[in-house]
């Protein structure tokens, strides 16, 4: 009797190891199935001009989804006019100061050429001013861009890139002063006046909500008053502007 205990006893151990090892090989299938989903990059229409958002790790949320949020926006007759990418250095999600996860669409090696440019900030902007990798794709970028825009303190990554040397440019309300010091070959605005600035192609604000000045001017740039106005209804724009507690 003990025998035959015994033996049934290692049948279901068998068994039971059988069906663990295969669940362990399907969530292995899974994963990699999801790393190649990742891998796929965001189709683009040659025939729309692109709309590029740099991102790196502490990005300020808002300075990524402003644009996001106006060059998206169709038609009134629901027309997509914009390829609209997120980038980074790499694959690896980004994480923002806020919190939020990003997985970017095109990393520095494979992005396209960007018609726009959109350079944003972080609280602590410092490692990125220092990273030669990113400094070098503003820079490339730009020899290709229409328009370059920063916001915020995105404005100290043009400044070490050089490419808006002699040019206006605005940062965050009271980072002017660092910033005309680093890079004396701007013309750094005052930021307690000045919220958006365009000199050239080179477009700045102060960030943050001022994010939306920039991408709404630069929108009317690149279509018209009328399409301005339309994308603005969509955000309920003055819902916010005339609200009162």
């Amino acid at each position: 009797m003990k025998i035959k205990n015994i033996v049934l006893f290692t049948i279901l151990t068998l068994f039971l190891s059988c069906n663990t090892k295969k669940e362990e090989n399907s969530t292995t299938v899974e994963i990699k199935k999801q790393d190649t989903e990742i891998e796929i990059l965001k189709t683009i229409d040659e025939n729309l001009p692109t709309i590029g958002l740099l991102m790196y790790n502490g990005v300020l949320t808002t300075e990524v989804t402003a644009p996001l949020d106006v060059f998206t926006k169709p038609t009134i007759d629901g027309k997509k006019l914009f390829n609209v990418i997120t980038i980074a250095e790499n694959k690896n999600i980004i994480i923002s100061e806020e919190g939020l996860k990003i997985q970017p669409d095109y990393t520095f090696e494979n992005a396209p050429k960007l018609n726009v440019i959109f350079v944003p900030s972080a609280y602590d902007v410092s490692s990125q001013v220092k990273n030669k990798n990113t400094i070098a794709f503003i820079k490339t970028q730009n020899e290709n861009t229409n328009f370059t825009v920063s916001n915020c303190a995105g404005a100290q990554l043009i400044g070490e890139s050089g490419i808006a040397n002699g040019k206006k440019i605005v940062t965050w309300i009271g980072g002017g002063k660092e910033l005309q010091k680093n890079y004396p070959n701007l013309i750094v605005q005052n930021d307690s006046l000045v919220s958006y600035i365009e000199d050239g192609k080179f477009i700045s604000s102060n960030g943050n909500l001022a994010s939306y000045i920039s991408s709404l001017e630069l929108l009317e740039k690149m279509t018209n008053k009328e399409h301005r106005k339309f994308v603005e209804s969509y955000l309920y724009l003055n819902r916010l502007q005339n609200w009162k507690k």
